[in-house]
This record gives structure tokens, C-alpha cells and sequence, in this order.
């Protein structure tokens, strides 16, 4: 049985379907995670309470961190493989080659994958390790910006403030937007789901998620910047997040 999982895996159309099947984990946690954002529209005690109550379920929070860290390592080794095999495959330059909308869209995911990985990296930094990084000083050494343990709400909002935190986000959100449109689309029909009757259901389907999505996250720092959501005085206490 496992070398018979190990052949599939192998082969074009295995690296595909786990692609797809880790993408769908990756899609169903960054819906999950704008729906957690977005209570910073309901005021920084909806907020802070939220991601207080996170680390109170540390089976949940340490299982959906696990889950992810093997999605994104299956997701970027199958990519890599495709890329090098499709790379190893190409005729060579006496061959005129067709520029097809399937080749455009894995070249568009190619390019958009790493920006991906450079945005998560930079996204957990700025919410999430920045005070064991950075402690409670100057986070990326932005005046104004300082860190609070048991005020997630402030570290959002402050972090929107400043241009060098919202440049590298807006350019990491648009290029998870381009990603999902691709990455929804091609999913579906790695996992079977492909049929000349529904292909434009298909289609449908990608641009509203990742309109939705690109929109939903896009909306904090366009929030901040225009003065809707704004730092708290109020004062937390949840030894849970430090």
C-alpha cells in the first residue's frame, strides 16, 4: 500500500491532487482567519477576547498550526516538483511554443508563490512573534509602534499606521487574491470536479472567493489609514498571550 501511495505521488497527476487537497486546507483556514479578523470591527474587546480565547483551546491552536505547517510544506514541495519536471519538459528554443491559458496560469502562480511565502512570513512577524522578537520596543524599529501582550487590536491597528507595514501586506494580499483565483480554479479540476457544462461555475466560484478574500483582508489597512479603526486605551489583561 505505501509503495503504491509512493507511485502515485510520483506521477504528474499525484503531485496535482496533493496540491489540491493541501490547498483546500490552506483556503478553509484563510477564510477562517478573515472571519477571525474581522471582529476587529466589533471593537478591540471582541477582538482581544477572541484571541485570548485561541489560546485557551491549545489542542485547537497547535492542531490548526500543525495542519497548516504540513499543508504549506506539502503545498511548496509538489509545486517545486511541477515546476521542475514542467522545466525538464520544455522543448527546446527550435520548437515554437503555444502560449496557453494554462501555461499562463502556472506561470502566475509560480511568481506569486514565493511573494506568498515572503507574506506569510512578514504577516507573522507583524501579529504574531513580533513581541518575542522584537519585545515590547519598536517593532520593524518604527517609531510609534510598540507591542502589547494582551492587546492584539492595538498591534493590528498600529501596524497599519505606518506605510512599511501596509505596502508589503497590500502587495502580499493581491498576490494571495491572484493565487486563489488560479489555485481555486485549477483545484477543482485536479480533484475532478471539470466539465465544458460547469467550467464557468467553476470560474465563478474562484473570482468571488478570491474577490472576497482580497477585498475582506485588503479592508483593514484601508480601515485604519482612514481613521475607522483606531487604537484602544483600554487596558487588557490576558496572561494567555504572552
Amino acid at each position: 500500500m505505501a509503495t503504491k501511495a509512493l507511485t502515485l505521488y510520483e506521477t504528474t497527476i499525484g503531485k496535482k491532487a496533493v496540491m489540491a487537497v493541501s490547498g483546500v486546507v490552506l483556503l478553509g483556514f484563510t477564510v477562517g482567519h478573515l472571519a477571525g479578523n474581522l471582529k476587529a470591527y466589533a471593537g478591540p474587546t471582541e477582538y482581544n477576547e477572541y484571541a485570548q480565547w485561541l489560546r485557551t483551546v491549545p489542542a485547537l491552536l497547535w492542531g490548526t498550526r500543525l495542519a497548516l505547517l504540513f499543508a504549506v510544506a506539502a503545498h511548496i514541495y509538489s509545486a517545486f516538483s511541477l515546476w521542475r519536471r514542467n522545466k525538464q519538459a520544455r522543448p527546446t528554443r527550435y520548437h515554437k511554443k503555444a502560449d496557453l491559458a494554462t501555461d499562463y496560469a502556472a506561470k502566475t502562480m509560480y511568481l506569486s508563490g514565493p511573494i506568498l511565502l515572503f507574506y506569510i512570513l512578514f504577516h507573522l512577524v507583524h501579529l504574531t512573534f513580533g513581541g518575542q522578537i522584537f519585545g515590547e520596543g519598536l517593532i520593524f524599529g518604527l517609531e510609534g509602534y510598540t507591542w502589547e501582550v494582551s492587546n492584539p487590536y492595538n498591534n493590528l491597528v498600529r501596524g497599519f499606521q505606518h506605510w512599511p507595514v501596509v505596502i508589503p501586506y497590500v502587495l502580499g494580499v493581491l498576490a494571495l487574491g491572484v493565487h486563489l483565483f488560479h489555485g481555486i480554479w485549477s483545484m477543482f479540476q485536479s480533484l475532478g470536479a471539470n466539465h465544458p457544462k460547469y467550467n464557468h461555475l467553476r470560474r465563478d466560484v474562484a473570482i468571488g472567493l478570491a474577490a472576497l478574500l482580497t477585498i475582506g483582508n485588503l479592508s483593514f489597512p484601508i480601515a485604519v489609514m482612514a481613521g475607522y479603526l483606531e487604537p484602544t486605551a483600554l487596558r487588557f489583561n490576558f496572561p494567555e498571550l504572552g
